[in-house]
């Protein structure tokens, strides 16, 4: 006869390193594509800046920088785990901008999990989970503490600068129910 208080546990949580391996994936994804978002657009400015102007942009050559500058820091930041969830507020940011031009060219239900949404939603996870055993975070930043209110509070204002970047530098609501 077996009790079942001291039976070993068939389900175990998942081991550390197995975890930061994940993160580490995760990272080096959302870094990836954020970095070759911001590489493509700093190795060609001026094209940047003219579709920013044929889309209609305000200030053009300022909404270029911003989203070059923004998706180039954020994809190294998150690639080394610097600052992981700085990064990720402003990888998110970056990502809600992108989804929302997306979005805005038809209905909001024609493509709303397209790549932007992923990113951005892999960017936000970072946010909150860290970055790992991995990183310089772990590694070198370690006195640096992020507690949930600095999190949830990263993620607002990831919210926050997207719809008002969006306003000031767009000014056109990107939800359509109906075809543009």
């Amino acid at each position: 006869m077996t009790d079942t208080a001291t039976a070993p546990s068939t389900t175990t949580a998942p081991a550390t390193g197995t975890v930061d391996a994940g993160l580490l994936i995760l990272r080096i994804g959302v870094a990836a594509a954020l970095l070759h978002a911001g590489l493509i657009k700093a190795t060609d400015f001026p094209m940047t800046v003219q579709f920013m102007t044929d889309a209609g942009w305000r200030a053009p050559g300022f909404a270029a920088f911003m989203v070059t500058a923004t998706e180039t820091l954020a994809g190294i930041g998150l690639l080394l785990g610097v600052l992981t969830p700085l990064a990720g507020c402003a990888g998110l940011g970056a990502m809600l901008c992108a989804w929302a031009v997306n979005v805005s060219a038809a209905t909001v239900w024609s493509d709303p999990f397209n790549v932007p949404f992923l990113i951005g939603l892999g960017a936000a996870a970072l946010l909150f989970t860290g970055a790992g055993a991995y990183s310089v975070d772990a590694r070198v930043l370690t006195r640096i503490a992020w507690s949930a209110r600095v999190r949830v509070a990263l993620l607002v204002l990831s919210f926050v600068a997207a719809v008002l970047t969006w306003i000031a530098l767009y000014g056109v609501n990107p939800f359509h129910f109906s075809a543009p």
